[in-house]
């Protein structure tokens, strides 16, 4: 996590989540997500007991408080299909479906506390997970990012030709955008991932990351996992 912690200003540091973040992390949800369920305690435990090494934590050092936090599992993404929803891909967010042997890191939350936003957190709890990916050799990581300029236009476009125009950076949206900053490449559109997230109109971009030192073999590109019926 030395390289993530880099991306961190003074005063904060990257870390493994622990038993006692819990009531925190719940809190942090409630206010990042006010439409959503936060994740419960018993989540959280069971989070931590399939693959501890897979969640993490930036601490505010001078407060002791969590200042945001990163949730991961390992998939098989050949066993879904690509536009499957968050629910789906976690087991409704147990996490149930881990897979110790699956070749993909899921991202299946990221949030920063409102009071801690806007100093590169986020983007320092990204490179704690792709430092993951990187040393256990996985072929790429995967998930979900909100569309929150899609709302305004869902009624005249589509939201794959959206997904094009703001990677082509004719359109900008708040978090798609600063997703492909960051790296990440936007795959294809995805129906009801936050079904409650009206500012997306209830659509979301599939995004990925391949580990450039370990990318996957030709036939377990994402591009080749099927869609719904």
């Amino acid at each position: 996590m030395e390289h993530a912690q880099r991306h961190l200003p003074d005063g904060y540091v990257i870390r493994a989540m622990r038993d006692g973040d819990h009531a925190e992390i719940s809190a942090i949800c409630a206010d990042v997500y006010p439409t959503e369920r936060p994740y419960t305690e018993g989540e959280l435990r069971a989070h931590h007991a399939l693959f501890p090494e897979g969640q993490f934590v930036v601490e505010h050092v001078p407060s002791a408080a969590v200042a945001g936090a990163h949730f991961t599992l390992l998939v098989n993404m050949m066993h879904f299909h690509v536009d499957d929803s968050w629910d789906a891909l976690t087991a409704g967010g147990t996490f149930s479906d881990h897979d110790p042997k699956g070749h993909t890191l899921y991202g299946a939350d990221l949030f920063v506390h409102p009071g801690h936003q806007h100093h590169g957190l986020g983007r320092a709890l990204t490179e704690a997970t792709r430092g993951l990916v990187q040393a256990k050799r996985l072929w790429r990581m995967v998930g979900g990012s909100r569309m929150p300029g899609y709302g305004r236009v869902s009624t005249a476009i589509a939201p794959d030709d959206y997904i094009g125009r703001v990677k082509r950076a004719e359109v900008t949206d708040p978090v798609l955008t600063a997703h492909l900053h960051d790296g990440w490449d936007a795959i294809t559109a995805i129906r009801g991932y936050l079904p409650h997230d009206e500012e997306s109109a209830g659509w979301a971009a599939v995004i990925q990351w391949v580990n450039p030192e370990c990318p996957p073999p030709a036939e377990f590109d994402l591009s080749r996992v099927p869609r719904k019926a």
